[in-house]
């Protein structure tokens, strides 16, 4: 008899083990996994941009961005079409993006309230299948493209500012507000991207927990080897000649000013 107390206590444990990695449980386990690796990867991103930003693209391409501002500006007011021309076009991007996205929102609102009893999709997806968490993988899915809806929305706000802002004649605008415009408009077109790649994983979660966290790890692989950078930033000093010309461009126009002014 003690014998088989013994083998029953040893059996309880694993009897145990193997109801806690039930396919039921396998998103209770990975899920959360994969959001952390995902999370984790963008915190340490963000450190990365604010402490050295020359070792990212983000923070490459944002400097190469306001020195093309400030020499837009420096440059002759009859050739600003070029730089409302690029303004434009990201600023359709953005706009075509936020479409995007709330049409995808739309369209995972409808497949929510058609698809829920769906036993094919049920029979395929190795993992729980219950109501309340296929509630919960279309609520968060959606709620990332609609956080990447409103962040595109917001991205062409910001490029239709710096559009109004640089073509403004006759004025003294100060170069920092017109790179301000741009890099917001930037910075939020990015954090909408970022939410696309968020969404993408959870719509694998869709068809199991296993596809999501496997998903989750290649887009972490994918998007360091995309982030980084080796290339050194760029100092983009103006020429001696160039200011030479601007110095004397300026000093003619207040002489003209003073000529119509004593004149009157």
């Amino acid at each position: 008899m003690q014998y088989l107390n013994t083998s029953t206590l040893e059996m309880q444990p694993m009897n145990c083990k193997r109801m806690w990695i039930r396919k039921e449980n396998l998103d209770i386990l990975l899920v959360p996994a994969g959001l952390i690796i995902m999370f984790g990867y963008h915190l340490f991103l963000l450190y990365r941009i604010l402490t050295a930003p020359h070792t990212t693209v983000i923070g490459y391409e944002n400097h190469n961005k306001m020195a093309w501002v400030e020499r837009m500006m420096l440059a002759d007011p009859n050739n600003m079409g070029l730089a409302l021309q690029v303004i434009s076009s990201n600023e359709s991007a953005a706009t075509f993006l936020a479409s995007i996205s709330i049409t995808l929102s739309s369209l995972i609102g409808t497949w929510f309230g058609s698809s829920s009893n769906n036993l094919l999709i049920n029979k395929l997806i190795y993992g729980d299948t219950s109501p309340p968490t296929t509630s919960l993988k279309y609520i968060t899915l959606l709620a990332f493209f609609l956080i990447a809806f409103a962040s595109f929305v917001q991205s062409a706000r910001y490029f239709v500012h710096a559009n109004f802002l640089i073509s403004t004649p006759n004025t003294d605008m100060p170069v920092k507000y017109v790179q301000l415009a741009v890099i917001r408009g930037s910075n939020f077109s990015l954090l909408g991207l970022r939410a696309l790649y968020f969404a993408t994983t959870l719509l694998l979660w869709i068809f199991g927990p296993i596809p999501m966290v496997v998903s989750s790890v290649a887009m972490v692989i994918i998007l360091n080897f995309l982030d980084n950078n080796s290339i050194p930033l760029h100092p983009y000093r103006v020429p001696m000649g160039q200011n030479l010309v601007k110095r004397i461009s300026e000093e003619g126009i207040a002489a003209d000013r003073a000529t119509v002014h004593h004149g009157g």
